[in-house]
């Protein structure tokens, strides 16, 4: 999906004032952390993005989001994939690889995008190229709705799994500034299956015009939607709940609940 050395080179062009929206995912792991009742003296941060993460983890290793992720076998009580998994060809396998990476017990958190993220600028762009050329060629990224990213933590062998989302949304004067603002975060089309030549500006001003007609705010800017996924499990361990045996409850449900309970025919 991902062509990984076009990906680079829009990372390279990433500049610091951009990265509001990472800023704003660290803020969130960092609080989730805080919540978690557990001291964390070994940390690794899988990213894209090391100087944007590097000031929130002064003591982690900060480790780039390759396909084989350089993180040796149970070394970190905690792993954070940072803003990267929406861009892995294999999430599956970038998952497995944090969980053999955590000792027992570690907490994994992951934080990318998902969902309905940049749904205004998908659809208005697909529908300018459609009107203008006849055909429509993939220019973002598709994004994994919140059970599916859910699905991915069962899959890779995590414990006591839990998934969220946050949406953030963004205002700006017209289409022409959301898109160098998405050039200048590293998030440009990286697709392997790209148009691999430049768009053309009927195209871009028929999706701009769109873009004002269908998603402008009171204030005549227009809205782009950031829809945050954040994964959170643990590495399996003895001392972690374990769910019962099915039958083995010493209590009826109806009983607890104060209600009668009715057999269903046979």
């Amino acid at each position: 999906m991902t062509d990984a050395g076009a990906l680079a080179l829009h990372r390279h062009r990433a500049t610091a004032d951009a990265m509001f929206l990472h800023n704003a995912a660290a803020d969130e792991v960092q609080d989730r952390m805080r919540m978690v009742n557990k001291s964390f003296n070994s940390a690794a941060i899988v990213t894209g993005h090391a100087p944007a993460w590097a000031p929130y983890f002064p003591k982690a290793t900060l480790i780039p989001d390759n396909e084989t992720l350089a993180l040796p076998v149970a070394a970190h009580d905690l792993v954070v994939h940072a803003m990267a998994l929406h861009w892995a060809n294999d999430p599956v396998g970038q998952l497995i690889q944090c969980r053999r990476a955590l000792m027992p017990d570690g907490l994994f958190l992951s934080v990318a995008f998902g969902g309905q993220t940049l749904h205004e600028l998908r659809a208005c762009l697909g529908q300018a190229e459609a009107n203008v050329t006849g055909g429509m060629s993939p220019r973002v990224a598709p994004m994994a709705d919140l059970r599916d990213m859910g699905g991915l933590l069962q899959r890779a062998g995590f414990a006591l799994p839990v998934a969220d989302s946050q949406t953030l949304k963004a205002e700006y004067s017209d289409i022409w500034s959301l898109m160098r603002d998405l050039r200048a975060m590293g998030e440009t089309n990286a697709l392997s299956t790209r148009l691999r030549r430049p768009t053309r500006r009927a195209v871009l001003n028929v999706a701009a015009q769109l873009y004002q007609d269908n998603f402008a705010s009171a204030n005549g800017r227009i809205t782009a939607t950031f829809d945050l996924i954040f994964l959170t499990g643990w590495a399996p361990a003895e001392s972690q709940p374990k769910p019962l045996r099915p039958g083995s409850a010493q209590q009826r449900l109806a009983d607890a609940l104060g209600t009668g309970e009715t057999k269903l025919p046979n």
